[in-house]
């Protein structure tokens, strides 16, 4: 996947990419691939029992799989935006994305 992001954006795509990056080797490659392009990792951050309410709520995910990741996806990430998505909406977060970064 890293791969076809990079390959869309040196097609002159402008992309936001929703992908768990579990892994600090995953991060370097990503931070490789896109170097020559404005490149940002955001983190976005939820106490468990909020994860696990959204888990159920969607019915589209593998229960426990928030559990799975809760302790492993950010450890030793380095963002450049962090937010806490606990009490905004999906779209307050995309404009405090865009004011951050003057999009």
């Amino acid at each position: 996947m890293r791969h076809a992001i990079a390959a869309m954006a040196a097609q002159g795509n402008n992309l936001v990419v929703d992908e768990v990056v579990i892994g600090k080797d995953k991060e370097r490659e990503y931070r490789a691939l896109l170097s020559r392009f404005d490149f940002r990792l955001v983190g976005l951050f939820a106490p468990l029992a909020v994860l696990e309410a959204r888990e159920r709520e969607r019915g589209d995910r593998e229960i426990g799989l928030a559990r799975w990741q809760h302790d492993r996806v950010h450890r030793d990430m380095t963002y450049d935006l962090e937010i806490d998505t606990t009490a905004t909406t999906p779209l307050e977060n995309a404009q405090r994305i865009r004011d951050a970064f003057g999009l």
